[in-house]
């Protein structure tokens, strides 16, 4: 490399910058990042800059809003001190996403608590493939068979639903089915205990909306001094559009393809499952790529009632109780109980995931881009057993792994995790096990990329075959 190139390195991912280093065939630059006794950041740069090609790498993870604002002070730094041009590398690329968990009344997140035992059910529960789809006609599996030899289920437990009527005095006191949060709070009970009911009833219409701030974070860093910024798999591939200068997102799915050709026994044989739908062109392109099957797991999330009439029936687009079995056994529940009333009037998030494709015997690989909570992988790795997957691997980008994540994973039905570095992993390995977690290194990928738009050459093969 050239003398007029200079690396800076975050606190975020000392390790991962020392192996782009590595593989440039550089030393990272001299800085000394520090904070004042009131917690503000404090940046020394102890190398010039001046007419100088600068590469500041940091990855938005940890204590996110510090080490953006860590980014932000060292790109203006080196910008005021004449740097020539400077990029940002900033492998995870924190504020990308928004999230979609439910949310307290005073508008933290809900995260779920440490737990010695989870069930990874969705509520309600998920269906799981009868006995139609899974044994041949004439077994013994209690299935009668028609004049042309076909299945017919057995009807002498399926009743139909009765409506019931419910009196004119109780629609008004029933909350509507709509997605915004139910208003709770013992300050408003004590003054009208059923004004949070008759206001989600007025204003079934009204969605709830979250700030996105991915014009804001386009600002700062340009106003900072960024000419330029490298990252990899953002969760929003619209996200570049936000920034008025270049924006090169790499790709992890070629280092993804070729871990799945050389270390997954079997790879034909096996199925490219996309855990939401959000994530299914990633995983099409790799399915493809490789000539694999492909399934999609389709994960809705919406209101604790289903929307309809006050107390009508299922058919009816009415309300039921929740319940963890399929809804056909629902229908057996008499309506209006006292459990129902009881969760009427609590704000709550159900999520339903269902299976499209046939993973029956065969070995499952689930690939996503980002993993926090890990509700997602747990959940779908658990329907793929139940549909008679054998093995189940998850090959991730991000793995942000906050909270309870971790136990979850290590609770699941997930039988091999594999996760690139642009996130630190030492606490993943260390609480998962070196026999569970492989690592996919980006680092020759990211020092690729400096070196190639440093000498300005084209990045774009980098997209296709990796490095």
């Amino acid at each position: 490399m050239s003398d007029d190139i200079v690396i800076f390195g975050g606190n975020s991912h000392p390790e991962l910058v020392k192996l782009i280093c590595d593989n440039l065939g550089v030393h990272p630059s001299d800085v000394t990042l520090g904070k004042f006794s009131n917690g503000e950041t404090n940046i020394h740069v102890g190398e010039s800059v001046r007419e100088k090609d600068v590469y500041v790498i940091q990855s938005g993870c940890g204590h996110v809003n510090d080490i953006f604002m860590e980014l932000l002070i060292l790109i203006s730094a080196c910008k005021m001190a004449s740097a020539s041009r400077v990029t940002a590398v900033m492998p995870y690329f924190c504020y990308s996403r928004q999230p979609d968990i439910p949310y307290t009344s005073k508008g933290a997140p809900i995260i779920s608590k440490p737990k010695e035992v989870y069930t990874f059910e969705s509520h309600p529960g998920t269906p799981v493939a009868s006995s139609l789809l899974t044994r041949k006609p004439g077994s013994d599996s209690g299935i009668n068979l028609d004049k042309n030899g076909k299945g017919l289920p057995e009807t002498n437990h399926l009743e139909h639903p009765q409506p019931v009527r419910v009196p004119q005095s109780e629609l008004t006191k029933t909350p509507s089915s709509s997605r915004i949060p139910m208003i709770s709070g013992k300050k408003n009970q004590e003054i009208a205990p059923e004004a949070g009911e008759l206001f989600n009833a007025q204003n079934s219409g009204y969605k709830l909306w979250v700030a996105q701030s991915g014009t804001l974070i386009a600002n700062l860093l340009t106003r900072a001094g960024a000419d330029h910024v490298i990252t990899m798999d953002l969760h929003d591939p619209q996200f570049p559009g936000f920034f008025s200068i270049p924006v090169d997102n790499l790709y992890c799915r070629p280092l993804v393809q070729n871990y799945i050709q050389h270390h997954i026994p079997d790879y034909k044989e096996a199925v490219i499952v996309s855990p939401d739908a959000g994530g299914a062109k990633r995983a099409t392109a790799i399915a493809d790529a490789l000539e694999l099957s492909f399934a999609l797991i389709h994960k809705e999330r919406r209101s604790q009632l289903l929307k309809g009439p006050p107390g009508a029936t299922l058919t009816s687009g009415g309300t039921l109780p929740l319940s963890s079995k399929p809804l056909i056994r629902q229908l057996e529940t008499p309506l209006k109980t006292p459990e129902m009333r009881k969760s009427s009037s609590s704000s709550k998030i159900i999520q339903t995931t269902m299976l499209v494709g046939d993973v029956r015997n065969k070995v499952c690989i689930i690939v996503d881009d980002l993993v926090d909570t890990s509700y997602t992988i747990t959940r779908a790795s658990k329907l793929l057993k139940d549909q008679g997957a054998t093995k189940v691997y998850v090959l991730i980008t991000h793995g942000i792994f906050s909270g309870d994540a971790l136990n979850r994973i290590r609770q699941s039905s997930i039988d091999k995790l594999i996760i690139s570095n642009t996130v630190p992993q030492d606490r993943t390995i260390e609480f998962l096990g070196k026999d569970f977690v492989d690592i996919i290194d980006v680092s020759r990928v990211f020092g690729e990329a400096i070196r190639r738009i440093h000498n300005g050459e084209s990045i774009s093969m980098l997209f296709e075959h990796g490095w």
